[in-house]
């Protein structure tokens, strides 16, 4: 979880200046038949008047900031949004931390209810917390289908800032499909995550996982980092803000819910365990296999310890970071080649690439 200061992770993306650092944004001050709530699809109708989008503003805001929680454990604190009429609660992995008990205090007032870790699946920087006892007034919110939302839609990020509870940004989609990497440093948990959906809507400590919601009502993602600039001395570079899309909120915590952990995640792996490389100019230089798992999609395609790998894809490889990355972009079962060097002689194969 964040301290007083924003967390501070790197931020690296093909599209996104590759100077700029993200930020985590919280901050300090197994049942087995769980239901899903219902995705939401389509995008929501545009007001045709200012009083029409102001409307639309109130009436969101009036639908969705019941389903948005604060989450607090000791002197740290973030945001949640309402899964389910059971008690569950997802929010990032770096606002849980380590801790297991926490304090979650409704939108609709009734004091802090205790609340206990389900699961954390840091690998998304995806958690669940599950409320003790249920409020009769626990309202779920409802997940749309990220895979329609647009760039220049209008959405509202809704969480708790600074600890300033129900607070609401407004902005649009600025990109979707983004691939951002979490640094360790600043308390991010290093996930590499792809299909991100970067937003203008301000994102500040605190605002970790609460709500992106467009003006159907519905939560399109988890506000989850916010972009720094090292030219402002990590102050906040104003509008760039990133959210876990709801379909992989929808597949982690679901799984979550339902068994207690993460049983698919849907993520591409080559089975191995590595480390970066520099050459001799102290520059990254590539990943070398420290090992290679039994029988998995490196051992058989026929990388072993000592190779140093170059390229996947169409994605040239220097840094476990870049190497995450390209892995983001494909899916268990994908056919790829890799380049890599042997004994300073180039070599390639083709890796039938497994799950994480």
């Amino acid at each position: 979880m964040d301290g007083p200061r924003a967390r501070v992770a790197l931020l690296v993306t093909a599209v996104v200046c590759a100077a700029a650092l993200t930020a985590g944004c919280s901050t300090t001050s197994p049942r087995p038949s769980q239901k899903e709530p219902p995705a939401a699809s389509g995008a929501p109708s545009v007001p045709g008047s200012a009083g029409d989008l102001q409307a639309a503003y109130e009436r969101v805001v009036k639908d969705v900031l019941p389903s948005v929680v604060q989450i607090t454990a000791g002197d740290s604190l973030g945001s949640g949004v309402v899964y389910d009429d059971k008690g569950d609660i997802v929010t990032n992995a770096h606002v849980v931390g380590s801790a297991q008990a926490f304090k979650v205090t409704l939108a609709t007032g009734g004091g802090a209810v205790g609340a206990r870790l389900v699961s954390s699946y840091p690998e998304q920087d995806l958690a669940v917390v599950r409320l003790d006892d249920v409020p009769k007034t626990l309202k779920p919110a409802t997940l749309g289908d990220s895979t329609k939302v647009e760039v220049g839609q209008i959405v509202l990020a809704m969480g708790n800032p600074l600890g300033l509870s129900s607070s609401v940004t407004q902005g649009i989609v600025s990109a979707v499909g983004r691939t951002v990497s979490e640094g360790r440093s600043g308390g991010g948990t290093g996930a590499t995550i792809a299909n991100m959906v970067q937003t203008s809507a301000a994102i500040n400590p605190g605002n970790s996982g609460g709500a992106l919601v467009n003006l159907a009502g519905q939560v399109i993602g988890i506000p989850t980092l916010a972009a720094t600039d090292p030219q402002l001395g990590q102050g906040a570079a104003p509008g760039i803000g990133f959210a876990i899309p709801a379909a992989t909120v929808r597949t982690i915590a679901g799984q979550i819910v339902k068994d207690g952990r993460v049983t698919d995640s849907g993520r591409a792996a080559l089975g191995i365990t590595a480390r970066t490389i520099v050459g001799p100019d102290f520059t990254p230089a590539g990943v070398e296999v420290v090992s290679v798992n039994q029988n998995g999609p490196a051992d058989r395609a026929g990388l072993r310890a000592g190779d140093v790998i170059t390229r996947v894809g169409k994605s040239d490889i220097t840094t476990m970071q870049s190497l995450s990355e390209a892995l983001a972009a494909l899916k268990p079962g994908d056919r790829t080649e890799v380049s890599y060097d042997r004994n300073g002689a180039a070599r390639s194969t083709t890796v039938t690439l497994g799950e994480m």
